[in-house]
């Protein structure tokens, strides 16, 4: 199998997946919060967690990264460095 060959938008593709990651980061913050019923029903939620997920994972094809690869600008810092793992059960509980 062929490698992927290097593209000359990699660069831009690897910033917006790392904006893509900040969005997601935020989304996690606002349901570990607490915050997210302020903007969200549990529904609204819940879609916006998978829509910034979904995101970062088109944005880290698209740049050539793996879909766990963290994002790769210089300089960029994120509040949180959790996992993915956002339907915990734990989470549910306090929710309903």
């Amino acid at each position: 199998m062929s490698e992927r060959r290097p593209s000359p938008y990699d660069n831009v593709a690897r910033k917006w997946h790392a904006l893509a990651e900040r969005r997601r980061l935020h989304v996690i913050e606002l349901r570990d919060s607490g915050r997210w019923r302020h903007y969200y029903t549990w529904d609204g939620l819940l879609k916006a967690l998978r829509e910034a997920a979904d995101a970062r994972d088109i944005w880290a094809r698209i740049a050539g990264l793996a879909e766990g690869d963290p994002p790769s600008p210089a300089g960029v810092a994120f509040a949180s460095e959790r996992s993915d793992d956002w339907l915990d059960a734990e989470l549910f509980r306090k929710a309903g």
